[in-house]
């Protein structure tokens, strides 16, 4: 019998950071956090503008970035399959690392949980050195504390050179449209 991690029975806040560079990546964002929405077991809470950043890795177009909070009651490695669940449906194909992809859903926070396990790392790993999450996460979530480094989001953001991170759209959908 296989134990299961039950200690996430609860309704838990998470962070989602939200990419695409390929065909119409803001509609594909917009799309995405509207499907998220619409995922049993979450609750779509709140989203960020829309970025435009470079992209990392080999040449490829600009992505379009955003965040989401969410309030789910799955647990992490459960969450993260339907995250990859949801990028398939978008067509995302896994190539190379850092490569183009029509849709990218990370999982970035789960409450205070860390978690390290060879398919799955919370806090995301990279994510408090890249200002492509960072700056739409301290959009709608400046205070949440991330609990490797003990700092908030706001305080991460300030740290990391976010010159080459664009406000792409003008407003916010609102959630629940």
């Amino acid at each position: 019998m296989v134990e299961r991690l039950s200690i996430f029975v609860s309704a838990t806040p998470v962070a989602i950071a939200i990419g695409s560079n390929l065909g119409d990546s803001k509609a594909i964002v917009d799309a995405a956090i509207e499907r998220l929405a619409r995922t049993p077991k979450i609750r779509l809470d709140a989203y960020s503008h829309q970025y435009q950043t470079v992209a990392v890795g080999p040449p490829q177009p600009d992505y379009i970035n955003a965040c989401a909070l969410l309030t789910t009651t799955l647990e992490p490695l459960e969450l993260l399959q339907t995250l990859l669940t949801i990028e398939a449906q978008f067509g995302r194909i896994r190539r190379e690392r850092w490569g183009a992809r029509s849709l990218d859903l990370d999982l970035l926070l789960y409450g205070d949980v860390i978690l390290d396990l060879p398919q799955l790392q919370i806090p995301h790993p990279r994510m408090i050195d890249r200002a492509f999450v960072l700056v739409p996460l301290a959009e709608i979530a400046p205070d949440w504390i991330e609990p490797v480094s003990g700092q908030s989001i706001a305080t991460l953001a300030q740290a990391v050179d976010c010159s080459g991170v664009h406000l792409a759209q003008p407003q916010p959908l609102t959630p629940n449209s």
